[in-house]
């Protein structure tokens, strides 16, 4: 909590309003933690949404006060850049005010790879087109050992960090996350966390860190030890470790209000999103939900002052609440 204050306002927990689309679940590196994806070929429940729905979707955040979208999907093996080109510039052209944060690490390394381009190439196009920053998803726990094991198919840590490397020497802002739970030992998580910072060290990209424990409902994978206390010891230890990432979310929609606000003494400083719609983690069986009134109460209730931020951790006008 002390190194909490140190870094930001003591007074204050911010939070955004956003929402998360997820364009596709159609997916191909099948991993075991995973009860959102379905199969090519999956016609009763694969989807790839159309524009009219994304449209509707993104008119409704803007309603409450929304400053942005989480666009995230599976690894969808017809989709081409030229179709994240498309959207991106769709969206861009009807909202350019809205920022776009989306595509995780291993969703861009699949489109470069779907693609035929260079690491390089495939990020000056989605630039280019749009978008504005990235999400941590698909770190799961960076060591290949515990990587092979949970999601053979994903990219590995390196190729992980590559693309995040080349995000912010390209002058885009990501999260950085950590799924803990699936089996790692002490060890895996300390090594995860090492090389964030490691990163961060170099490049001073990362905006925020969130860690959460895997939520095992549908998936084939035995879970670890998810408990409340597993969670705050957690995230009280990366406040530590990280000491070069300025902010740190808590993680209420897989643990719930009361242990978020417990977070918030205990490295916290950022309640994360208000997420109007969620799809991945409520699939595995964890359904919290909250509007932007029960955020800020939340937050008061835990002796704060609340204020709404964008993407870059600025105040939006009017976002501060005594």
């Amino acid at each position: 909590n002390e190194i909490r204050n140190r870094k930001a306002n003591p007074d204050e927990v911010t939070f955004i309003v956003d929402r998360n689309i997820n364009y596709s679940n159609i997916c191909v590196t099948d991993c075991d933690f995973c009860a959102f994806y379905r199969r090519p070929g999956d016609e009763k429940e694969g989807y790839v949404l159309p524009k009219p729905v994304i449209f509707k979707k993104i008119e409704e955040t803007l309603e409450v006060g929304g400053t942005g979208v989480l666009m995230q999907g599976g690894h969808n093996p017809d989709l081409g850049i030229e179709w994240y080109e498309d959207l991106f510039r769709w969206v861009k052209q009807k909202w350019p005010m809205i920022n776009l944060h989306a595509l995780s690490p291993e969703e861009i390394w699949h489109i470069a790879r779907t693609s035929e381009l260079s690491l390089d190439a495939t990020m000056d196009r989605l630039i280019a087109s749009g978008l504005d920053s990235i999400p941590g998803g698909g770190a799961e726990v960076l060591d290949d050992e515990v990587r092979r094991r949970i999601a053979p198919l994903k990219c590995s840590t390196d190729e992980w960090l590559t693309v995040m490397r080349a995000a912010h020497q390209h002058g885009l802002r990501s999260t950085a996350t950590l799924m803990f739970g699936v089996g790692e030992e002490a060890r895996h998580r300390v090594a995860h966390l090492m090389r964030l910072r490691e990163l961060q060290d170099e490049t001073k990209g990362f905006t925020a860190f969130i860690c959460w424990p895997f939520q095992p409902e549908n998936t084939r994978l035995q879970p670890g030890d998810g408990s409340a206390q597993a969670y705050l010891r957690t995230n009280a230890l990366s406040r530590l470790v990280l000491d070069n990432i300025p902010n740190l979310q808590a993680s209420w929609v897989t643990m719930g209000g009361g242990v978020a606000q417990a977070s918030l003494h205990m490295g916290c400083n950022d309640f994360g999103s208000v997420m109007i719609e969620e799809n991945v983690v409520s699939a595995a069986g964890t359904t919290f939900q909250m509007d932007s009134e029960e955020v800020e109460r939340h937050i008061t209730d835990a002796g704060f002052k609340a204020a709404r931020r964008n993407m870059k951790y600025e105040i939006v006008p009017g976002g501060a609440r005594a």
